[in-house]
């Protein structure tokens, strides 16, 4: 990354944060999903971190 947002007019939204975050995640799981190979189990325990933080902050289901 390049340049670092320091000014209030550069910053986003905590929505707009979150839905880049989601977009992110999602890709991840898709392109890691797709290999047959192993993870190194830390970064198999990093993912499962993410999953189990997404899951509690995920809104209450309707």
């Amino acid at each position: 990354m390049q340049k670092r947002i320091n000014t209030a007019e550069e910053s986003i939204d905590r929505l707009t944060s979150a839905s880049i975050c989601t977009a992110i995640g999602e890709r991840l799981r898709r392109n890691l999903s797709t290999e047959n190979s192993q993870l190194p189990s830390h970064l198999q325990d990093l993912i499962d971190q993410m999953q189990r933080q997404d899951d509690e902050n995920a809104p209450p289901a309707r």
